[in-house]
């Protein structure tokens, strides 16, 4: 187990921001078409963060045209350019799976002051 966990050490990324769940946060993903490559934004609510070490996944959520998309972004991918927190929300939960009902004003997130 110590090998796996010394690779896996050369693949975490240093600079990864403090975050939480219902953070607001504008994720910079690069997108290969082809031969081309270009960096797409994401900007959500992160209503989940999953596993550990190199493993660990955080899920953003987001309303786009009255159609709530939600993607799931690995922590220390390549692909995964920047993480910017845009705003900290306040929650008492460790999973906002919850909101996936909510529509409208019901689905805010309170802002940590």
């Amino acid at each position: 187990m110590d090998a796996l966990k010394l690779i896996a050490a050369d693949s975490v990324k240093a600079e990864v921001p403090q975050f939480g769940i219902g953070d607001t946060v504008r994720i910079s993903v690069n997108i290969r078409e082809g031969e081309r490559e270009r960096i797409q934004q994401f900007e959500g609510t992160v209503i989940a963060r999953k596993g550990s070490g190199v493993a660990e996944t955080f899920t953003v959520r987001r309303v786009s045209y009255g159609v709530g998309l939600e993607r799931v972004f690995p922590l220390h991918s390549p692909n995964v350019k920047e993480i910017q927190v845009i705003r900290k929300g306040h929650v008492r939960r460790a999973k906002l799976y919850y909101l996936r009902d909510r529509v409208g004003k019901a689905a805010r997130v309170k802002e940590k002051l």
